[in-house]
């Protein structure tokens, strides 16, 4: 395969990887706001539409912050002496 062939074809996944995670991030955003909204409810809270979103993205922006990979210190490679930086 030719160099421009394989640069469009990784242009083109990384388009498509963008766009379904945007996809998803929206349903996940749209879920949030249902379960913000109905356990407000079940709790007897009559909050504005402006706190439900609020409180969503709150819980959304705290998942993303959950799921990133934060480690101590990787350790150093005996052979190589490489730090182990970087998703591996």
């Amino acid at each position: 395969m030719s160099r421009p062939v394989r640069i469009l074809s990784g242009l083109l996944r990384t388009v498509a990887t963008f766009l379904v995670l945007i996809l998803l991030a929206i349903v996940a955003f749209y879920v949030t706001v249902f379960v913000v909204s109905t356990g407000a409810e079940l709790a007897g809270y009559d909050p504005s539409g402006d706190f439900v979103v609020l409180s969503a993205a709150l819980l959304v922006i705290a998942a993303l912050f959950g799921g990133l990979p934060i480690a101590r210190r990787p350790p150093e490679d005996p052979e190589t002496g490489d730090q182990g930086y970087g998703f591996q």
